[in-house]
């Protein structure tokens, strides 16, 4: 599938979504960052902006991704909004034929999964070449559909985080696995249902 069509998938799927005024970071976020230094770091799939957002709050400086220009123009209004304009910079790109220049001290991939054409691997491979030195990779990952998911597929299988981190063909001596497990949480979707899901939640270290 073309690049012009996950554009108009991705844009019609936020542009059906009301606009949060305060979208909430994504738990495993929260977890794993209190407590790191803060330096500047990448958000690929930045969607509703609630981690852009939580980041840039505690003092990071925040390239956010997303494919959906939807997505990225509402996360520029928020920052704005939110006192935040300095610290978060949300830029379109569809991380297939371009992926943000830089180093940084963290990328966070949430949940970056779609029914269309994309090399994850390569996505995360080159994130995780993007880490400076002592930078964390945070891969987090459905383990489980939510009610409210797109995707409903029964058969859809989900790769554990050794599966993921053994598909970026890291080498040891350069990039330590910190954490590769799948605990479950009760989310709560757009419309306020709740329901337990589980994560695949996968934290890679660069060394050298």
């Amino acid at each position: 599938m073309s690049t012009t069509d996950a554009v108009a998938f991705w844009d019609r799927h936020y542009a059906a979504r009301p606009a949060a005024d305060n979208p909430q970071p994504n738990a495993r976020l929260t977890e794993t960052v209190t407590g790191l230094t803060p330096g500047h770091a990448l958000d690929l799939g930045c969607g509703a902006g609630g981690d852009a957002l939580w980041l840039a709050r505690q003092g990071w400086h925040v390239t956010a991704t997303d494919i959906s220009a939807v997505a990225v123009e509402r996360l520029t209004t928020l920052a704005h909004s939110h006192g935040l304009g300095d610290r978060v910079n949300a830029v379109r790109h569809d991380l297939h034929t371009s992926f943000p220049p830089g180093g940084f001290d963290l990328i966070c991939a949430h949940y970056l999964h779609t029914p269309l054409d994309l090399d994850r691997a390569a996505v995360l491979r080159a994130a995780a070449h993007a880490l400076r030195p002592g930078g964390r990779l945070l891969v987090v990952d459905h383990g489980s559909a939510a009610p409210w998911s797109w995707d409903q597929d029964a058969d859809t299988y989900y790769p554990s985080p050794q599966e993921v981190a053994a598909s970026l063909e890291l080498a040891p001596q350069t990039w330590t696995i910190e954490r590769a497990d799948t605990p479950r949480r009760t989310a709560t979707g757009p419309d306020g249902r709740a329901a337990e899901v589980t994560d695949h939640v996968l934290l890679v270290r660069r060394t050298a």
